[in-house]
């Protein structure tokens, strides 16, 4: 559990989110130019892949952006030639999420106090966002926290610890970085359901979240009001990677759904009351991309109204699911759409290795 703050008049001390920068790789390719080009690649080694077309329709992906143009993908046929363009694609992608936030924020690179860098898809040290300081020039006082491992619950968790910081020092300004490489953890020699689905579902792409202490925020962007993480006992297999010969082997059990519905309904419902709010209070739900089977248990978990998660299923259609960074994209959306309202409640909320959940409580 993490710290919580009333959502009364309390919440003008809150740290507000003051933007969100984007990034994607240029390397776009239709879903069903990927879907050819992996059967073509396991019909030639395994044989008959028919299934392989089915999983990708299911996912409900029209294209994805890639790290690399796909005609270089296969040279990378070892763990250390995939985490070194890793290295390289991530720097790139970081850079620009990370440029993009600050102009939108009306920041110089200078004005970050705290650099949090969450990814699940490679590994470096020192880390990605060093590279990042060296070349926005940040100051050599920056404070980093690199954090690996939380996988597609690393975006609202990181944008927690985040919020987390501001709140203990509301004179400065944090930043949280996502970047995730998913093409670049496919594992070309696994033909088993988790790996098959995967090769439909994840994409590139990188995030980047200037988040205010209370000293320092504006009259736009919503106010981080609260945050709360669940872990879910006894489900580590749900999720995650086994670390092979080849590189990350996905984990991706089919009870996903399952302990979504199970959970997340009583955890958002204990969460709201403890400040004094019901779900009919939640004017917008900024849920991660998971796929299909996921978005339906949320809203199922949570009885949402029709059309009230159509963000994250337009950005699922449009790019796929980008592990960490796929909440930031769907709260980068709502937040161009200049949608929400003053006083208006958002609840921004992953799923990911645990298994566990993170809820944070916005207002705007």
């Amino acid at each position: 559990m993490s710290s919580e703050q009333p959502s009364g008049a309390a919440a003008v001390e809150a740290p507000q989110i003051r933007a969100v920068g984007l990034a994607l790789p240029p390397n776009y390719v239709e879903q069903q130019v990927l879907t050819a080009a992996l059967r073509q690649y396991w019909t030639q080694r395994y044989g008959n892949t028919r299934r392989l077309d089915e999983f990708h329709r299911a996912v409900r992906v029209r294209g994805r952006h890639l790290a690399l143009p796909l005609t270089e993908y296969p040279a990378l046929d070892t763990f250390a030639k995939t985490n070194q363009a890793w290295n390289a694609a991530a720097q790139r992608v970081g850079e620009a999420a990370v440029r993009s936030a600050l102009e939108r924020a009306g920041l110089e690179p200078g004005d970050i106090d705290h650099l949090f860098f969450v990814t699940v898809t490679g590994i470096s040290t020192p880390s990605v966002d060093t590279r990042i300081v060296n070349r926005l020039g940040m100051r050599r006082d920056v404070k980093r926290t690199p954090i690996f491992g939380l996988g597609c619950v690393a975006g609202a968790a990181g944008l927690a610890r985040a919020s987390d910081y501001v709140r203990a020092f509301p004179q400065h300004i944090a930043l949280l970085l996502s970047v995730e490489l998913c093409s670049l953890t496919l594992q070309r020699d696994d033909l088993s359901l988790a790996n098959l689905i995967a090769s439909g579902l994840f994409g590139d792409g990188g995030a980047a979240v200037v988040v205010a202490g209370a000293r320092r925020c504006t009259s736009a962007g919503p106010r981080v009001i609260a945050t709360r993480s669940v872990l879910y006992p006894d489900t580590e297999r749900v999720m995650g990677w086994d670390i092979v010969d080849s590189g990350f082997k996905v984990i991706l059990s089919p009870r996903v759904p399952e302990v979504i519905e199970q959970h997340l309904g009583a955890d958002v419902d204990r969460f709201l009351a403890e400040h004094r709010l019901e779900r009919g209070a939640i004017r917008h739900w900024i849920a991660h991309t998971g796929g299909p089977k996921v978005l339906e248990a949320i809203e199922h978990a949570l009885d949402l109204p029709c059309g009230a998660l159509e963000r994250s299923w337009r950005s699922l259609r449009e790019i796929g699911n980008l592990s960490s960074a796929s909440v930031l994209f769907v709260l980068a959306d709502l937040l161009a759409a200049g949608q929400p309202g003053p006083g208006d409640y958002g609840l921004l909320m992953a799923m990911g290795p645990g298994f566990c959940s993170e809820l944070v409580l916005l207002r705007w």
